[in-house]
């Protein structure tokens, strides 16, 4: 004859011991759940991030932010803000390299960090007046050129590259530059200091030689 017996309530012990299992060997349709929600939180997530880093990428944001009217009113002086072909360059893409690969992500985000000792300068008074502000220039500006030379100008080349440039199209001097940079292996930033801000680099001379890039 069949058993017909109802079944017991689980003891405590035996509930604690069906949830351990259920919790190594979860359901398919559990795991497919916990998939699918993951994946959609990570996209929300990195998307978000991106939104984000675009966002404080632009021009505007940085001159709300930051003590950067001055040096923004140099760049619109010169052909790096307008010319004939009306490829602008704009502050992120001089001071945060693009993101074509994981390790300039990492990068880029790290300057945004960076980027706070601007606005931590500004807060506490030390940039936060012209005077001020061309005070501390040249010491912000080789900050800016050691960073650059340490990635071999990548800022520059997002834009500018040797192997892409047509002598044809370039004044005798420039090609002979050009020429010796690649062969001395030099970088953009060695040769094109203060291209499109105030060109500060020739006070390089007068400063002490112990000075530090900070």
């Amino acid at each position: 004859m069949a058993d017909h017996t109802p079944p017991q309530d689980q003891g405590p012990s035996e509930q604690r011991r069906s949830w351990f299992v259920r919790l190594l060997n979860p359901p398919k349709c559990s795991m497919l759940r916990m998939l699918g929600v993951g994946s959609v939180l990570g996209i929300v997530i990195w998307g978000a991030l991106n939104m984000g880093m675009e966002y404080t990428n632009r021009s505007e944001f940085c001159l709300s932010c930051h003590e950067m009217s001055i040096p923004y009113e140099e760049l619109k002086k010169t052909v790096h803000f307008k010319n004939r072909s009306g490829a602008a360059a704009q502050c992120a893409d001089c001071h945060v390299a693009s993101s074509k690969t994981p390790t300039d992500y990492m990068f880029k985000s790290f300057q945004k960090l960076m980027a706070a000792r601007d606005v931590i300068g500004k807060i506490t008074g030390v940039v936060d007046t012209p005077e001020k502000f061309e005070a501390h220039r040249l010491t912000m500006a080789k900050r800016v050129w050691a960073r650059m030379e340490e990635r071999d100008s990548k800022e520059c080349r997002n834009c500018h590259d040797f192997k892409y440039m047509d002598p044809e199209k370039q004044k005798d001097r420039s090609v002979v530059k050009h020429e010796g940079a690649v062969e001395d292996g030099k970088t953009c930033i060695e040769c094109h200091k203060g291209i499109a801000h105030k060109p500060v680099h020739q006070a390089l001379e007068q400063a002490p030689a112990d000075q530090p890039a900070t």
